[in-house]
């Protein structure tokens, strides 16, 4: 076998293999990230094929001139992150309801004044494609700085069926062009439209599932459906009917659930079988213990709750204590999470959820791929998966989360090649 790259010397090597690297960790097993010390990794083509202790791998490998070495000293390498949800497409900026929050004004005050997520669908329906990937390969390219190699990009701010396949074929373009893998979500449940605000949000739910979701699934634009479950947005009855229709057509289905009140939607997201419940500030016990007994991932997002100083989060001890699959993830979006940095997001969680730093890993890989339906291919450093790695400039996997708001990642490795190097 041809070794194309042989990753050395690595102060730590964190592989997430400790079980197989092929089921989620959970509960106390989010702790056994399966730490080698002086490790080393192998790449042939576009897989790992080797992994371990240095010495022992120089000894069985069989090294020629042509493979790169990758010296890794005092460094940390660990999979390429995932980042299971964020919104990467959208026009604007909403700097304006930043400051309005900061001096007091409510939600319904920012509404009020032609903010929120419909501020945002207004600009948003009058951008070309063009410009829409030209946003969007931006926002990517900040995230390959942070260690970003795969996420999930939902739709969302287009709210009508033009606007929505717009930004779904956005995704796409980008995904076969840029050097991360996108997960595509449709999220056209994302909030009601402003010409279906006066009572007539049921009309908009017939329009995603006979008109939008058709046209998603006829066109393979999608890998997922999501909606906005909550209370004032799409009722649960609303969610049920909207991700059975998409079930129907061969989409998965994903959750924003219990953000604001509990209201079930982490309940039916596991009555559904999605992949993935969001979320969760107000989740209630019920919905611990139905996600905690299921295999849907809780994807937490401490980058929210702090960018709108609501001053609570996700409970993520209780999730991870009662035996839930956890993840984390940036949210990234224009109006409650403008931050492309996964790293940080797990400094948050560390310090606003009571996640140790050892817990924080699987929440950014394994269990992250997860929750994108990937686990089977990337989130750890396992014989067969693809080589998506991070070159860390850190002696120990803490380190990463306690410089919190730092840029650590010192080289990105996807697929097998060198992507972006600091």
């Amino acid at each position: 076998m041809k070794i194309d790259t042989l990753i050395v010397s690595a102060n730590e090597l964190v592989t997430m293999d400790t079980y197989g690297g092929r089921v989620p960790l959970r509960g106390s097993k989010m702790q056994d990230i399966g730490l080698v010390e002086n490790g080393a990794v192998a790449i042939s083509g576009q897989e790992i094929v080797a992994f371990g202790e240095t010495h022992d791998l120089l000894s069985e490998l069989e090294i020629d001139g042509d493979t790169r070495i990758i010296d890794a000293k005092g460094k940390t390498v660990t999979p390429g992150l995932v980042d299971p949800h964020t919104h990467p497409v959208f026009a604007g900026t909403r700097e304006k309801e930043f400051a309005m929050r900061i001096e007091g004004k409510s939600y319904m005050e920012i509404a009020a004044a032609g903010g929120g997520i419909l501020n945002t669908s207004r600009l948003t329906r009058q951008m070309s494609i063009d410009r829409m990937i030209a946003n969007g390969s931006k926002y990517l390219a900040r995230m390959i700085t942070h260690g970003t190699t795969t996420l999930e990009a939902k739709s969302g701010y287009g709210l009508s069926t033009e606007s929505e396949l717009a930004m779904l074929q956005s995704i796409k373009y980008l995904d076969q062009t840029e050097k991360l893998d996108l997960v595509p979500t449709f999220l056209g449940a994302h909030e009601i439209p402003e010409e279906y605000r006066d009572g007539r949000a049921d009309e908009y739910v017939e329009l995603v599932i006979e008109e939008m979701l058709p046209f998603v699934a006829k066109k393979e634009l999608a890998k997922f459906c999501d909606v906005f479950c909550e209370a004032g947005v799409f009722d649960i009855e609303q969610t049920r009917k909207i991700c059975l229709a998409a079930k129907k057509l061969g989409l998965g289905i994903k959750l924003h659930a219990d953000e604001i009140k509990p209201i079930g939607g982490a309940e039916l997201g596991v009555e559904l079988g999605a992949v993935s419940v969001d979320h969760l500030v107000e989740v209630s016990p019920e919905g611990i213990e139905a996600i905690a007994s299921s295999n849907t991932v809780a994807v937490l997002l401490p980058g929210t709750s702090l960018f709108l100083g609501k001053g609570k989060f996700a409970p993520a001890r209780d999730l991870i204590d009662a035996g839930a699959v956890v993840a984390l993830a940036t949210d990234f979006n224009p109006g409650s999470s403008p931050t492309t940095n996964l790293p940080l997001i797990m400094s948050l969680a560390c310090t606003a959820m009571r996640m140790t730093p050892k817990e924080v890993w699987p929440a950014v890989t394994l269990d992250a791929a997860f929750a994108v339906g990937l686990g089977e291919r990337i989130g750890s450093i396992t014989i067969g998966k693809q080589a998506d790695l991070i070159i860390w400039d850190a002696p120990n996997h803490s380190i990463v989360p306690y410089f919190y708001g730092e840029s650590l990642a010192e080289m990105v490795i996807k697929k097998g090649k060198i992507i972006w190097r600091k």
